[in-house]
């Protein structure tokens, strides 16, 4: 519950008209500068503010203020209200837009999906309260006006505040999955063990097809084709 009374002007006018409290009761009580309540009691400040009887709002008791008046040092208690209003809840749903900045909602969809590719539909429409299908005309360049088009800031425009692009650029990256990520960062060169492996020679001889060299094969094979080349000359 809040601790300021309702009206605190027009309740510090009554205040000052009819009771001999301090400026400064008054002021701690109507959330004012005491020289501004001075300014009430001088007709400076708060002319034609009509006063509002915080006794008959419920929200003194005659008690308090006159214990208040026998004591200067004391502080003046706001009274608990007698019907307790149901908290609003907070509506979900596209945020309004101002009639005047509604002209400027597709230039700020351009630039969330260049800026911000990762935002899902449903967060966008948060931002600047737009509907799925002219998100998908801009992605596609399928709208009427793709060609004057121009990507504008929607926290400049007024669209939605910074504080909200953050929180929701957050929850996008919080939700990407890994796999995306390691796409977009692109592939990875192979290790250095692997690009600079040097096969043994039993690793080449184990390979499929291929046979091992026996020296003295090969030694005989040289000396049949000198004999025959020898044979020839003659």
């Amino acid at each position: 519950m809040s601790n300021t009374p309702l009206m605190p002007k027009a309740t510090a006018v009554w205040l000052v008209d009819n009771t001999a409290l301090t400026f400064e009761q008054i002021g701690e009580f109507c959330k004012l500068h005491p020289l501004e309540v001075k300014g009430i009691a001088d007709g400076e400040v708060a002319q034609g503010i009509k006063g509002l009887d915080p006794i008959a709002s419920g929200q003194l008791s005659r008690d308090e203020i006159t214990l208040a008046e026998k004591n200067a040092g004391r502080k003046l208690k706001l009274l608990e209200p007698k019907v307790r209003l149901p908290e609003q809840k907070k509506r979900r749903g596209p945020r309004y837009t101002p009639v005047s900045r509604r002209q400027d909602r597709p230039n700020a969809i351009l630039w969330l999906l260049r800026n911000h590719p990762e935002l899902k539909d449903a967060q966008i429409i948060r931002l600047v309260g737009t509907t799925k299908n002219t998100i998908e005309s801009i992605r596609e360049r399928t709208h009427w006006n793709s060609a004057q088009l121009s990507p504008m800031d929607p926290v400049t425009l007024g669209l939605c505040s910074q504080i909200d692009l953050d929180l929701e650029v957050q929850r996008a990256a919080k939700d990407r999955p890994a796999a995306l990520a390691e796409e977009d960062r692109g592939g990875t060169l192979l290790s250095a063990d692997v690009t600079t492996h040097d096969e043994t020679d039993h690793d080449m001889d184990r390979r499929p097809g291929r046979e091992s060299l026996d020296l003295e094969t090969v030694f005989a094979k040289l000396g049949g084709s000198r004999k025959n080349e020898s044979e020839d000359e003659e």
